[in-house]
């Protein structure tokens, strides 16, 4: 079954309107969330749905407009925000919350929604200020969690509040979304959410984007290329994406697979521990560091590929999968969250078990022996990406999540205000381990 399929209400959905809160959106983007809210905004706003996005100002944008049919309110910084940026996260989000707030308010003076979205933590004192104030439904859909980024441990006071905050959002939202069955599993387990009351409901792609010209694709294989093939990864270089693991996992490959190179794409915290490790191990020119690679380049380098790899540790969804299906990769990715729920061995892909750079590299090796196989799954691939996870139809499940807040709107404020506000205390050790949740 796809993870569509797990949207509990197929019936289709009536117009709505929707005030989405999102800390990042064009032109702020930081990662892909702002990417997702964009994309999804748009789609609901081509079906027919009124939608308004309060998000964070960027230097020269407009405070309001209306874009690709969606009504866009920016929230300025307060002049008191800018020393608070650089000195704590969480007292930045305090900050941004109060503006936010005030920005959604002013959206609310000239029309009227039927429901709230949210997205991720860094919006929850504004999502649980407007639902209460405007009794209205919220919906909020968790991207990651701050659990799961640290595998399952809360080491500092920042990381224990950032939980408690989600946990609360979690618990205040009369339905979650959930990218991926893997995430909905985390969600119930951590946040005492009854499986119920979480949608899943995956990201999209517009996979027209991730189709580059032949030329391009041959530029990009005579720029990262040698004699032998190609091996690509593309993320953020941070230490739960693995690509440490890929490293390790190069020097087994180069002996199978002479004239062997790596173009990694991206950048992060992690780059420059990366690059002494590939120093370690000696790797030479067989890896380079390519940086961030715009929306021009990206899809021709990925296209380039004889393999695209997917190393993380933890991934709640995948959204570099999909980019690189639709791309024409062929895929070997790590069999853990959202990945697992994308590629299936030897259909669309490979998989191997995380944090085992032999496995990696047997799996790698696979696609790179074997060009029929790679190509095979690479075409069916790119087909399954076009058939589940285009926008319209991310877009007509996120609205079947709405209506099925509305109507559960009553009852859920009934129990919330009977409950009264519940402590959340943080256990100590592994929440994802021991199965641990916050009470």
């Amino acid at each position: 079954m796809s993870p569509e399929a797990e949207v509990i209400d197929a019936e289709p959905a009536r117009r709505q309107r929707v005030l989405v809160l999102s800390w990042e959106y064009p032109p702020v983007l930081v990662g892909g969330l702002g990417r997702h809210v964009h994309a999804l905004s748009v789609a609901l706003a081509a079906a027919g749905h009124e939608v308004t996005v309060v998000t964070r100002h960027a230097d020269g944008a407009p405070l309001e407009e209306y874009a690709d049919g969606v009504r866009i309110l920016r929230a300025a910084e307060d002049p008191v925000t800018f020393p608070l940026a650089t000195s704590s996260l969480l007292a930045w989000t305090m900050a941004f919350n109060h503006t936010l707030t005030r920005a959604a308010l002013r959206a609310t003076e000239s029309a009227s929604y039927d429901v709230i979205h949210a997205h991720d933590w860094l919006v929850a004192h504004t999502a649980i200020t407007l639902a209460e104030h405007l009794d209205l439904p919220l919906v909020t859909t968790v991207h990651a969690t701050e659990a799961g980024r640290h595998q399952g441990w809360l080491p500092e006071e920042m990381n224990r509040t950032i939980h408690g905050v989600e946990h609360w959002l979690a618990g205040g939202s009369t339905r979650v979304i959930a990218c991926s069955g893997y995430m909905r599993e985390q969600i119930t387990r951590l946040f005492d959410v009854p499986s119920g009351r979480v949608d899943v409901v995956p990201n999209g792609v517009d996979d027209r984007a991730w189709h580059a010209r032949p030329r391009a694709v041959a530029s990009a294989r005579a720029r990262f290329a040698a004699d032998g093939p190609l091996v690509g990864y593309a993320g953020r270089l941070v230490y739960e994406k693995g690509v440490q693991h890929l490293l390790a996992g190069l020097p087994r490959l180069r002996e199978r697979h002479p004239g062997l190179r790596v173009v990694i794409a991206g950048d992060g915290p992690y780059r420059g521990e990366l690059v002494e490790q590939a120093h370690r191990l000696r790797l030479g020119d067989t890896v380079r560091f390519a940086g961030f690679l715009d929306a021009a380049q990206l899809p021709a380098v990925l296209a380039a590929t004889d393999a695209t790899v997917v190393p993380s540790l933890y991934e709640p969804f995948g959204m570099v999968a999909l980019e690189a299906a639709a791309a024409g990769a062929p895929l070997a990715v790590a069999s853990t969250g959202g990945l697992a729920e994308i590629v299936e061995p030897g259909v669309t892909g490979v998989t191997f078990p995380h944090s085992d750079p032999d496995a990696l590299a047997g799996a790698v090796g696979r696609l790179l022996g074997d060009e029929v196989f790679a190509r095979r799954v690479a075409r069916r691939a790119r087909t399954m990406v076009g058939e589940r996870y285009g926008w319209a139809t991310i877009a007509a499940h996120t609205a079947r999540s709405y209506a099925a807040a509305r109507r559960e709107h009553g009852p859920f404020a009934a129990r919330r205000l009977a409950a009264g506000r519940a402590r959340i205390t943080i256990p100590a050790g592994n929440l994802l381990v021991t199965g641990a949740t916050a009470r």
